[in-house]
């Protein structure tokens, strides 16, 4: 996943629109920042499986803890990773922590006892959230066994301990952070672009081990590398905190699925490309683009901005045209200052004929910086 950064750049027609600020408004985001043993214990897990998303980040800290494990667990890990794909749970770490996300992520005593009794800990929260899947939630109990001993395994060999050392002035940058975020008011732009009330509290947790990853959780969290910069958080913050960006079975997202699903493309892109990078259902690819198309007009708006042809050129194969569609087609209405519903505006685009796919190319194209007959795969 790209996370170099990239300055606003002039693009043409797309160039990115200076906003006028006479008067700032009174704040709405208020920012929390903590470190969280838990989420990094799962997040460890992509290292430990040998993933190869993770290994050129933690190749040697996944060489040095293995061998306090057990030979057992240490094969178990691979193969729970590999089962929770082939089951369609998806990417074992980040996922398990949208489950643990309701408070179970203090440490590893704290997921041990919730993996003990799920439907207790964790059961009633997830199954609040926008992210109930019932299929995900019964793999999961039937793995549960598996994972308590993994983790009982993991705090034996002293992982906190490991944490801690590697971690470095993750105190430090909590500081910082809480400093620098607070000029940042993304929750305003959230609500402006999408026509939704957010809660004003964006937490952002610090972790050691989750790289390439920035995580969305339940409710208005999101876990991050301790080392990413400032923009980078805040880029961040701008594209989970939307998720989902509009209701996936209401009409609007129903309409454009069945529009793209006859685009000689984009139902492409989601069958050929990397299963790593997720994104494998055409439902799941909208949802994500609509997201990054929003977050890069509110990244725009406050300054922290990569070039978009750049982002989605480099960014998980250049998978993410439609990503770039939308945010042409939201550009060319001045989303940024008028705002609204973003599920009105699906929906009118969809009826308009816009998503058709002769116009959602050549949009894509321009935005892009590429031939309509080239948008994917990249040579």
């Amino acid at each position: 996943m790209d996370r170099r950064l990239f300055l606003a750049a002039s693009l043409g027609s797309f160039a990115i629109p200076t906003l006028a600020h006479a008067q700032r408004p009174p704040m709405r985001t208020r920012w929390k920042v903590r470190a969280s043993e838990g989420f990094d214990a799962l997040a460890f897990l992509g290292p430990l499986a040998g993933g190869d998303l993770y290994l050129p980040y933690y190749q040697a800290d996944a060489n040095a803890f293995a061998p306090r494990l057990a030979a057992a667990i240490r094969s178990d890990i691979p193969a729970l990773s590999k089962e929770a794909e082939r089951s369609g749970f998806g990417l074992l770490g980040p996922n398990l922590s949208v489950l643990f996300s309701n408070g179970s992520d203090t440490d590893l005593p704290t997921l041990t006892a919730s993996v003990a009794a799920p439907e207790a800990r964790l059961f009633p929260a997830y199954r609040a959230s926008p992210y109930w899947n019932e299929n995900d939630w019964r793999w999961f109990v039937g793995v549960a066994p598996r994972l308590k001993v993994l983790f009982e395994s993991m705090q034996a060999a002293g992982f906190a301990a490991f944490r801690d050392e590697r971690a470095g002035a993750v105190t430090r940058r909590i500081v910082e952070l809480d400093r620098d975020l607070a000029d940042y008011d993304v929750i305003r732009l959230h609500e402006k672009l999408t026509g939704r009330v957010f809660d004003p509290l964006i937490e952002v947790v610090l972790l050691q081990f989750c790289k390439p990853h920035g995580i969305k959780v339940q409710g208005q969290t999101f876990l991050q590398a301790a080392d990413w910069n400032t923009p980078i958080t805040v880029r961040n913050a701008a594209h989970e905190m939307l998720h989902p960006p509009v209701p996936m079975d209401g009409a609007a997202a129903q309409a454009a699925l069945a529009v793209l699903a006859k685009d000689p493309l984009i139902p492409r892109v989601v069958t050929d490309h990397d299963p790593k990078w997720g994104y494998t259902t055409l439902e799941g690819l909208l949802n994500e683009d609509i997201a990054q198309a929003l977050d890069q007009l509110i990244s725009e708006a406050l300054g922290v901005a990569r070039n978009p042809a750049d982002r989605w050129r480099k960014a998980d194969d250049g998978i993410h045209v439609l990503a770039g569609a939308i945010y042409g087609m939201l550009r060319h209405d001045r989303w940024i200052e008028t705002g609204g519903s973003i599920e009105a505006w699906l929906a009118g685009a969809v009826r308009a004929g816009r998503f058709d796919p002769g116009r959602l190319h050549a949009v894509a194209a321009q935005v892009l910086e590429r031939p309509v007959n080239a948008l994917w795969p990249l040579a």
